[in-house]
């Protein structure tokens, strides 16, 4: 699938990759701390902002790091839902 068909997949709730990606296991979702029942977060009165939703890749080892889109993610056609 297209990388705007992934977009509405992870704006849906899904987790979606790329079989042209290395790693196994990769692939990137959205998190919304105020509504994600996984990674729920509470904020104190005197916060000094407010977190906006954002996608997350999971690595290889099994780390959480927010990403962005490259160039060649929004151009491939090899998306899929993981």
């Amino acid at each position: 699938m297209t990388f705007e068909e992934a977009l509405t997949c992870l704006k849906s709730g899904s987790r979606v990759h790329r079989s042209g990606w290395n790693g196994k296991g990769m692939w990137i979702r959205e998190i919304d701390l105020y509504l994600d029942d996984q990674f729920r977060v509470k904020e104190f009165e005197n916060s000094e902002g407010t977190w906006l939703p954002f996608i997350v890749m999971k690595t290889v080892d099994n780390k959480l790091v927010p990403w962005l889109a490259s160039q060649t993610d929004i151009l491939a056609n090899d998306w899929q839902v993981f």
